[in-house]
Formats: C-alpha cells, structure tokens, sequence
C-alpha cells in the first residue's frame, strides 16, 4: 500500500509538541498544586490548540495568496512561542521540586522559579491571544481538513549515493577543451572561463565535474576551489584563495601583503582555480583580485561560473564564455526516475505520462527536477502524483513566492517536523559548510525530533537529515567528507518561510531594525563588532531562543564582561554558541538561563566554569572541545541529568567531576578521565548504559584493581564504535603487577560492535585473548603505542576487518610470530584478509618476523612502515602480492632484496638496506614504481641510469656520500630529481638522460664543478644548486631550460654568472649568494631578466664576501622586481638608493642580519615600496625612521606592539611561523592580544626559548644560532612529516630560513 504523500503544515508539529507537554501537565496534579491560575487557563488554552490545529493544513496554502491568513499564521506562531515558554517553565519547575524532593539528592537548585514563572508571560494573556486568534480563523474561513497520516517514510538506510549527472557530457567535454586550450590569450598566462546560467542550472556541478577529472588533475600543478557567494570581498577572497592553495588558515588583513604571498605561491605553477557562484561584476575590483594570477605559467585558468551574463562579460577573456543551458525534457525524465528510485523499464504507463509532466513543468531547471524526484521517491500511487501535478502552486505568481515552483512544492509536501528543521539551516549564510552532528543536537535542543519508539532524539535527528539530503534540500559537499551545504536557491526558500521568527546578522550596522518576534537569531562575526549594537539586538529580542555566533575565522577583540544583556536580558535561550571566541570565563548567571538545551563553548580560552552552571536541568549538549586551559570541571556537573551529549576533546581535565554515574542520559561522552577519589573513578562509567560513538578512558594507572574496571561495564555498551584506553607514562610507575594489568584491560573488554581500538602505555607483559578475538568482526583499526612491558603481540591475524594497524614503542618484544597472525596454528583462515596499512614504529629490541609461507597472510596489504627496529634481521615477507609502498628506516639488519613488482613507493634509509635495494632494484622488473627515496649509505654504490625503472618519476639521494650514476641510457619518466649531500667523487654530473625533469635540487656536493647540459630541458621548472663549493658555472643549465621559473644558487663561491645567448623571459624568483665574482659580473641581470619580480642575495657565513661594502650597485637590478631581500651578508655596510631608484613596482625590501649596515645613501627608497622589514641589524634604525615606509619594523628595543601589530607570518612552502625577541608575559599578552594559535604562557616561554611549530606537519624544532648544515641531516633523521617524505620537504629549506629570517639549527 502506498504510503499518503501530505506532509503537514509548518506548525502542526509545534501545536502537537505543546499539546502533548500540556497533557502531561493537566496529568499531573502535583505540578499545579497550588497555581490556581494555572488551574483556571490551561483548560482553555488545550481547547484554543484543539480548535485551531485543524485548520493548519488549509492556511499553510492559502497564506501564498492572502495576506490575511498570513498574518494570521504569524501571529499565532508567535503567540504558540509563548505557550511553550510558558509550559517549559511550568514542568522545569516540576522536575526541580521532584529531584530536590528525592532521596539522597545532593543538588542545590537555588534559581527563584516562582518569579520566573510570573515573568514569562502572562497565562491568562497567552490564552487571551489564542481565543483572539481561534475567533479569526473563522472570520478567515479556514477550513478544517481530514486528517491524514503525516508520517512520510524516512529511509532507514545510509546517504544516498549521488545520482548520476544526466544531459552535461557535451558541456564537460567543451569546458575541458577550453581548460585545454593555451592560445587562448597568447599574451597573457592567465585564462578566465566564465560559465554562466540561471540558478539551479547545474553551473556548480559542471564544474566540479570538470574539476575532478582525471585529464584535468593531471594537466594542472596546483588546483584550487573557492565559493564566493554574495558576499564578494577581494580581501577575503585573497585569503581564502591563499589558504586553498598553501593548504594552512591565514589571518591576514592586508590586501597588498596577500596578494604578494599568492602571487609567490602561484608563481612558475600552472594552476586551476575554480571561482564558483560569482556575483561581482564592477571590472576594476576584479582587476586588482586577478593581479597575482598573471606570474603562473602560460596555460593557467580561472574556472568561474556565476548566474550574471554581465560578470561573465566582465571577467572573460577574450569574449570567451560559456553559456549552460536547460536541460531537454529526455534528460529531465532521466534525472527525475533516477531521484525516484524508478526504472523506465518498468515504470506504470499512467505514472510515467504523470511523471513526464511534472518533469516538463521543472522547465529544464536539474534542481527542480532533483527536487521533485526526491519527493516522490518510494512512492507509486498515481493520485498522490496527479495531486503535485496539478497543485495550485505551480500557477501562483512569481512575485508572491520569488522561488521556482517546483521547489516551493518540494518544501510544501514536507512533513512538519523536517520543514522546521529544513527553515532552521537559514541561520546559517549561503554556501557555510554545515555539520550534521552540529544541526542535529541543535533541533533537539529546540525540540524539532519528534520522539519514535525504539529511537534515540539522535537516531530521529540522523533520519531527518538524511531525509533532506534524499530529497535535494540539503546537498553532500563536494570535498569534505560528512560536510553538507544548501543550494543558494534553498537557502532562498528557506529564508522565506522563515519569516520574521530568524534573523541572521552579517553586518553591524545601526540602522537594522530587529523584528520583536524574532526568536532564531545567528551573528556572523566578519570583524570588530560595537557592543552597543548587541545590546539593542538583546533588548529588542528579549524572547530569542538561538543565539549563535559564527566566526568567519577573523579574530576580534571580544569579552563576554562586555556583554551583560545576554545572560540578564535573554532568558529564553535554549541554544547558545560562543565557539571559537576568545572567552576566558561566564558569569554565575549563566545559571539563570533556565531554558538553556545546548551550549557550545568549543575553541574559546576558557579557564573555569562557574558551579551555577549545573543549575541548568534542561541542558542536553555541553561541548568543550579544545578548551586547552580549562583543567577542571564544576561539581555541579552531576546534577545535569538530561545532559545527552559532553564532548572534552583536546582539553586538559586533570580529573572527572565526582557523581557523573548520575548523568545516566548521556550518549555522548567524548572522554572520561579516572580519578582516584570515590565517585569518580572508573566505575562510575558502569551506569552511563546509553553511550554511543566513541570514548576515550585516561589515566587508567588509576584504576587499582580488575574489579574496580569491572565495574565500568564496557562489555554492555553497544553502541561505543571507538574505544581508546590510556595509561600515564609516568617512569616512576614502571613497577607494576602485571598480571594485575591484565586483569584490568581483560575487564575493559568492549561490546563486539566495536570498530576502532586504540591503546597507549599499557602496562602489563601480554595482552588478554579478547584483544584479536574474530567475534570483533566489526573492527578496522587497531593501535597500540608504548605498550613497553609487551613481550608479545597480541593475536590480531583473525580481525576479518581489521584495515588499518599500527604498533610503535613496544620495548620487550623480540619476536613476532605465528602467534601474531593466528591465537590458534590449527586455524585455516587467511591472516589479516582485508589489512590495508601496517606500520610498526620504535621497536629496538624486536629481531625477528616469522611469517611462513603457508600462511598466505596479508593478501591485500597495500602499505608497509617499519622505523627505528635496528635489531630486526632477516628479509620482509615474501608473499605480499598488493604492496604498493614501502618504507624502512633505521633497520640496519633488515635484508630488503625481495621487492614485490606491484611498488610505487620505495623509501629506504640505512646501509645495509640501501645496498641491498640498490642491488634489488637492478634485478627486478619493478613497473609501477613511482617514487624512490635512498638515504644514508656509506658504502660505494653505482646506480646505472637504464636499471632505474622506466615508471620513476621522483628520486631522491640523501647522504649517500659514495654513490655514482652511470649515465648509459636515456630515462623518460623522471620529473623530481634530488641529490643531497651525496656523489662526494662525482665531478660532473649530467642532466642529459633526464630529458624530462620539472624540478632539481643539487645540494651539498662539495666536489661537483659542473652540470652537464647539451640539450633543452623544456620541462624544467626549478633549479636549485646550493652548498656545492666546486662549482664553476650554471649559466648553461639555465639557458637551456627556456620555462625555467625559480633559479637558486647558494654558497657556491666559484660560481661565475655571465650574460649569454637571448635574454631569459619566464625566470620570476632568482636566489643568489653574495660573492666577489658574482658583484664584478652581476650588472647582467638587468638586461638578461626582464621578468624576474623576485630577487633575494645572501651572505655566507663560511666564505665571507669581505669585498662588498655597498649594495646595490646602480644598473644591477632589472626594473620589473617587486621583492627585494638582502640576507646575512655580515660586511656590507651601505643601502644604496640609486641602486633602487629605477624600481617602479619594488613593493618589499627585507634585510636581515646584516649587522654592519648603516647608511642609507641617496635621497629616498622607491615610491612604490610598502613595506620594509629589517631584523638584527640595529645600526640601520635611525636611517630607516627618515626614510618614512609605510611600514617599518625590525628586532630591537622598540615598542613591542608597533612590532606585532604588522607582525610578518611567512607562508612559504606553507609553514606558518612567529618570532620575537622578548620577555615571556610581553609575548604572551601580545600572542593573546592577536590571537596567535596555541596562546598561553607556555607558548611565550617556547618564544622566549627561541622554538618554533611549523605546519601543517607539527615538526617542532629548537632554534639555536649557526651551523646551519647540520640542520638539514638532523631534521631529516627526527622530522616526522605525514605525508611528504622528509627528504622531499627538506629540499625547501633555504626557503624555511628566508622565511623566518633567521639561521635555524637543531641542537
């Protein structure tokens, strides 16, 4: 039987939740015992809900075409807000007497309810307003309709999978071949393709189409996209692009300095950048934006699609533009069956004519027909068809509406509780990235999931989301997984049936008048926000129930002690949000907000939470992830016993609260820290039944005994999918009864729906026979750290889907055997069947891996890591048919001569291992090797060009100091090459075999003397040749490779650069040490570099340039530079501005270290100059007041918050670093004051010690002064980098020391 298609008027739902809270009331004597107000309305207020609910369903349709009901609706949602506040109140209160009258209750509520109650309204007023509104649905003549089944089928399945796009092969394969095409503009580098159409066309998903493909990914370097939305802002956007492409947030505000870092990111790089939903059309404003896309390679693209033909008009290139247009009626149907779940094969003949015209009516547009489809997924009852193809809104008025038909359909056949949850998401600005684990716990806490049996709120919520998503509502993001989005003409629909009950507040500007009724209120924080106006919000809203800040991620000063009016004025609340605000503490009144369901305090500096915040009864969600400095939390906690969800993730807790085996509605609990008092040990975990997802348990060396563990019920609770348990490592704890830690982790034995294990300094000597047991068939990854006590391993070789394992710092295991792949030898399963990934780490005493051959073990083992196991002997299995990377590091006994065919990736460090390879390597047929890295070899080696693999595209040589190619063949393949303080015989190396090479790095071959080039290298992008002392000339190399972009020679003192041949044009960044013989000859880079923008000349500590006194000489320099750095070059002791003069568009100048420079001589720096940054060179600091840049500062005794304030955050190679020279609290206060991430006294102190954290790899590094080359060998042996191989992302290094101006060393 098909299931009824009505879904339901927007306020059905409502009405039912407060008739249902008011029937338990009226129910309950002891709830109005004593309110005889309470006794007389309520009464008459069930019967005006009765009254009116009826007619819902009619007015929901009329109010498109009559004002009047309109406002009718508004008014009594309006007036139904009231209600429910009221009624709230009313069972808050009642549910406070009854715990505050229970045995043993240890609670303090202290909040006068009683007057609260009186303030929330008048009852005898609220039921006033419902008879009002009761006589006006008559007056009106809404009509009472038969009441249907509501219920809509709410797929119990996961998300469906993206359907197939119909009706755009055509339009790919044209956008495909204009991304193709580089003469396009033969006189710019940059191409700009606007694609345009009306919304819902399917602009965004061509594009992602496009983006995606394989021929387009390999064409372009550096790929990039943006959503820019309404809101253009060229400063934003700059950032944002940025951040895209270095792949780290920035925080920049200045237009100039972004556009500088981008240009330097895109320059020598062919990009594609994809500007989706474009709305911009003023030429001059895009302009300045495009500036720093014209130093990419010739071929880049702009990829922009927008719904103006005039900002396509105004962006293209050329004319060039493509125009999308509606889909045919054939592809409508296709998409509509396809979003129906139906076959055309075996469709009704009736349904089908219904269905094609329903699709015809979508007028070619994919999302209507999207949305229809969605609609009517499931179901095949012609009636219900025929009644949305013959629904009055399909012939309503454009201007009455203002969105395609089709999609006010789509929303009005939505069942009323997904219509509210659907209106709630225009809270957020188009094109925000939604979570859904966010929006889920925000409809509970304003009560939208209508409770199922058997069901979680969560599981409804989860339902309900998924139902949005099946119907088109809500869209899938393109890129980052279990995000969402809404389609801006979503969005639309959304804000329009929200009405005046949401308001979303981008811009503070005085003169926004905020509607009384509002009740859904969200601030988008862009910048620096007047108090004051938040106050009027607060006094003009007093009945708000969201309050939501959303931060764009730009940092303003902001303090919640400014902000009185929203605990004092808005009582209602029952969601708040203050994440990622700098909040270091809440008032006691937080207490007050009685109401109050969620309450996100996630990324702020809070420190403690106030004790009244356990008065809060009604509160569901606690989240505090990344409070970094919050260390304990309140007693009070305990009595919050309708708390659903605490997520302390990445916080500090030294301990749990005691009581929290009283929060028994938890299903949530992100970690659980055992204490060692009564009421917060383990045990309490034992009555929390209910938790779901995942948990972690910490400080589990407090748990004294197995019963104590016992206790915890592990076992019982089914629905933890990810479990981590954490042992101290404390050394002076390593006296432990083992057999007592295993009796306490075999008591944590979870629930068999376990999916993920992780487990960190355990103590005992073995591991308990649940852990590997095949009855855990639901797990896929596995994690054992520092389980240093372990002689064995544990039996994991039966986990049917385990994927994933990693073991590292297990200090007493010796072997690994049968036991590891198999608890039983008479087992005849496959061991590890499904292992993906296996990677064992800092295993020293580990000497052997007995793996027979019979086994037939680790079938689909595709990456294997073994690091720091300088005792393991003997050879990696043999039978591993799927390995596609491999990694040995520090595992100089390990035999490697058996490599598998099916290797991309090969990394080997360490003598014995790299000879062996080597040897490997010229002997086996390896055909899909990728990449190789080869580091640390002594010994003598000789690498023929024809025995590298012909798949090779990178090679990186690290430290191998006796290794020789054999140049005896040509190799096609090879695109990086690397050779690091290695070749120490080698006097001349050719590049002639490698004809196709991108990027080269020659670094620290001290006997080298030349590069052998004969022929052009076409390909050739980057050349950097440093620390080679032998080295005579490099002009032939450079010469020969015509789209040659970034050119570094460093500490190479014989080196001789001369003008020959025609001059070099796509040369854009040349790096060069400052030399005798470079100074006589260096006056050709200004004839022989037209294009050169960047320049940066450097000392040398080692072979001094004692010669050069002034720079720069007049003539050098060719006019197009726009950076000029100037870097420890310890003799020069003049700045000469004649030198500098003829600079037009010179933007920065930075000298650092150069400790003898003291004049400026001339009359002035360029005009063009913005910036100037000097550091260590304290002579030059009065020079540099009168010179008047608009921006100066450098290292000295100068006001520290001048300094800060244009603070230079490097983005090269995309590290992002501070440095000052200061006192700790001064730094402190300062990184505090510009929200420097990781701020607290203890990141002051790593200032103030001279350390630094570069990301996004987190490789921490001591900064100590000289000795810059052994730097590189230590980084390259400590560095954990993930996901770049060491060698790889040390080539940059140079770069990492420019950026942070400074000569780094690890000590």
């Amino acid at each position: 039987m098909a299931e009824n298609l009505y879904g339901g008027a927007y306020l059905s739902s409502f009405v039912e939740a407060i008739l249902d809270n008011l029937s338990k009331i009226l129910e309950d004597d002891s709830v109005l015992y004593g309110n005889h107000s309470a006794k007389k309305f309520l009464p008459r207020f069930e019967e005006c809900l009765i009254e009116v609910a009826p007619v819902l369903d009619d007015a929901e349709l009329k109010q498109f075409t009559d004002k009047k009901v309109k406002r009718w609706l508004v008014d009594l949602q309006d007036a139904l807000y009231l209600a429910d506040d009221y009624l709230d109140e009313l069972s808050t209160k009642a549910a406070i007497d009854a715990t505050q009258k229970a045995p043993g209750n240890s609670s303090f509520w202290s909040r006068p309810v009683d007057s609260i109650l009186e303030d929330s309204g008048d009852l005898e007023y609220i039921v006033g307003r419902l008879e009002s509104l009761v006589r006006r649905k008559t007056l009106l003549r809404l009509k009472e309709t038969a009441k249907v089944d509501m219920s809509w089928r709410i797929p119990s399945t996961s998300l469906v999978v993206s359907s197939d796009i119909f009706g755009r092969d055509k339009d790919k394969e044209e956008i495909i071949k204009l991304l193709f095409d580089d003469t396009c503009d033969a006189e710019s580098p940059l191409t700009v393709i606007p694609v345009w159409g009306m919304g819902g066309i399917g602009k965004t998903t061509l594009a992602q189409l496009v983006y995606s493909d394989a021929k387009v990914v390999e064409k372009f370097d550096t790929m990039a996209w943006v959503c820019v939305a309404e809101n253009f802002d060229p400063v934003g956007l700059t950032r944002t692009i940025l951040e895209k492409i270095a792949s780290v947030s920035c925080d920049r505000d200045d237009f100039d300095s972004l556009q500088t870092r981008l240009k330097e990111m895109l320059r020598g790089k062919t990009f594609l950048v994809v500007l989706d939903d474009v709305w911009e059309d003023q030429k001059d404003m895009w302009e300045d934006l495009l500036k720093p896309f014209h130093y990419g390679n010739h071929g880049s693209k702009i990829l922009l699609t927008t719904r103006s033909e005039k900002v396509a008009s105004v962006v293209a290139t050329a004319k060039l533009q493509y125009q999308l247009s509606l889909l045919s009626k054939e592809d409508c149907w296709s998409v509509f069956l396809k979003q129906a779940h139906l076959s055309a094969d075996s469709i009704n003949p009736t349904l089908e004519k219904v269905g094609k015209d329903i699709a015809k009516k979508c007028g070619g547009l994919p999302l209507a027909v999207q949305a229809m489809g969605g609609l009517l997924r499931g179901n095949s009852n012609v009636t219900d068809w025929n009644k949305i193809l013959k629904s009055e809104i399909w012939e309503f008025p454009h201007d009455r509406i203002k969105v395609v038909p089709a999609l006010t359909i789509s929303y009005y056949y939505l069942p009323s509780c997904l219509k509210k949850c659907f209106v709630y998401c225009s809270l957020y600005p188009k094109d925000y990235v939604l979570s859904k684990s966010e929006l889920i716990l925000l409809w509970m806490a304003e009560n939208f999931l209508q409770p199922v049996a058997r069901k979680t709120l969560e599981e409804v919520g989860e339902e309900y989301f998924e139902e949005l998503i099946a119907r088109s509502l809500l869209q899938p993001h393109s890129t980052c997984e279990n995000k969402f989005v809404m389609h801006d003409l979503m969005h639309d629909l959304a804000m329009i049936f929200a009405g005046e009950f949401y308001f979303r507040d981008e811009e503070p500007k005085n003169d926004v008048e905020f509607d009384i009724k509002t009740r859904h209120l969200s601030h988008i924080a862009h910048g620096n926000y007047p108090i004051k106006l938040l106050e009027k919000v607060c006094d003009r809203m007093k009945r708000t129930r969201t309050f939501l800040e959303i931060n764009s991620g730009a940092h303003f000063p902001f303090n919640m002690g400014n902000l009185p009016c929203i605990w004092s004025q808005l009582k209602y609340l029952r969601s708040l949000s203050f994440r990622c605000f700098p909040l270091e503490s809440l008032p006691d009144s937080i207490g007050e907000l009685n109401h109050l369901r969620y309450l996100d305090l996630s990324k702020t500096n809070i420190v403690t939470l106030p004790e009244s915040l356990g008065n809060l009864y009604n509160l569901q969600t606690l989240k505090l992830y990344y409070c970094r400095r919050l260390k304990m939390l309140p007693i009070g906690l305990q009595d919050l016993v309708n708390l659903r969800h605490l997520d302390i993730r990445l916080t500090d807790l030294h301990e749990m609260p005691k009581g929290m085996s009283k929060l028994q509605s938890l299903q949530f609990l992100s970690n659980y820290v055992v204490g060692k008092h009564e009421k917060n040990k383990i045990n309490e975990l034992g009555a929390l039944a209910n938790l779901h997802d995942a948990i972690e348990i910490s400080h589990l060396d407090n748990v004294v005994n197995s019963s104590e563990a016992s206790e915890a019920r592990m076992s019982e609770k089914d629905g933890i999918d990810s479990l981590a348990l954490d042992w101290s490592s404390d050394e002076d704890k390593n006296i432990v009864d083992s057999q007592i830690e295993n009796d306490i982790l075999d008591k944590l034995r979870p629930h068999s729906n376990l999916k993920e294990l992780e487990i960190m300094g355990y103590r005992g000597t073995r591991f308990p026979e649940w852990l590997g047991n095949s009855s855990y068939h639901n797990i896929t990854e596995v994690s054992l750290h520092d389980c240093r006590n372990c002689r064995t391993l544990p039996s994991l070789g039966q986990l049917p889907s385990l994927k994933h394992l990693t073991i590292s710092d297990f200090k007493s295991v010796e072997t690994v055997g049968v036991e590891f792949h198999r608890s039983d030898e008479s087992c005849l399963e496959t061991p590890f069947p499904m292992l993906d990934t296996l990677s064992f780490y800092s295993m020293p005493y580990w000497k052997e891996w007995r793996c027979s051959l019979e086994f037939n073990a680790l079938p689909r083992l595709r990456v294997l890591t073994i690091r720091d196991c300088p005792m393991l002997r003997g050879d990696l299995p043999n039978q591993l048919p799927s390995l596609q990377s491999l990694d040995i590091n520090n595992c100089e006994q390990l035999s490697c001569c058996c490599l598998p065919p099916s290797l991309r990736v090969l990394s080997i460090e360490g003598e014995h291992q790299v000879e062996s390879m080597v040897e490997a390597i010229k002997h086996t047929e390896l055909t899909c090797l990728t990449c190789l890295y080869i580091t640390y070899c002594s010994s003598h080696l000789s690498l023929p060009v024809s025995a590298i693999p012909a798949s090779l595209e990178k090679l990186n040589i690290w430290s191998c100091s006796k290794l020789e190619f054999q140049m005896d063949g040509q190799h096609h393949s090879l695109q990086k090459l690397s050779i690091i303080n290695s070749c120490d015989s080698v006097t001349s190396i050719s590049l002639d075999s490698f004809p196709k090479l991108v990027h080269v790095s020659i670094w620290r071959c001290e006997k080298m003397e030349t590069v052998v080039v004969s022929r052009s290298l076409s390909c050739l992008r980057t050349l950097r040749i440093q620390d080679c002392g032998s080295l005579k000339s490099a002009s032939t190399l450079w010469m020969l490779a015509p789209q040659l972009k970034d050119l570094i020679l460093l500490r190479c003192p014989e080196i001789e650069l001369s003008a020959c041949g025609d001059p070099h044009s796509s040369l854009r960044s040349l790096e060069i040490s400052c030399y005798k013989k470079l100074v006589s000859s260096a006056a050709f880079m200004n004839s022989q570099f037209h294009g050169l923008s960047h320049l940066a000349i450097h000392g040398d500590e080692i072979h001094q340039s004692e010669c050069v006194k002034c720079l720069p000489k007049e003539g050098w320099l060719p006019a197009s530079l726009e950076k000029l750095e100037l870097k420890y070059i310890e003799s020069v002791e003049t700045l000469e501005c004649k030198g500098l003069a003829h600079l037009t568009s010179l933007k920065e100048l930075t000298i650092v270290r150069c400790p003898k420079l003291e004049n400026i001589e001339g009359e002035k720096l360029p005009a063009s100059l913005l910036l100037l940054t000097i550091y260590s060179s304290p002579l030059l600091g009065k020079q540099c007041k009168m010179k008047d840049p608009k921006d100066c500062y450098w290292h000295g005794k100068l006001d520290i918050k001048r300094i800060w304030k244009g603070l230079l955050l490097a983005w090269e190679a995309g590290y992002k670093e501070v440095y000052c020279e200061t006192d700790c609290h001064e730094a402190y206060v300062l990184l505090k004051d510009f929200n420097i991430p990781s701020c607290s006294e203890e990141s002051a102190l790593v200032l103030k010690t001279q350390q630094i954290l570069l990301r996004p790899w987190r490789v921490e590094v001591a900064l100590i002064q000289r000795n810059a080359n052994r730097v590189a060998d230590a980084m390259a042996k400590h560095a954990i980098i993930h996901g770049v191989h060491y060698a790889e992302w040390l080539l940059p290094w140079e770069d990492l020391r420019c950026a942070i101006n400074l000569d780094i060393n690890l000590s």
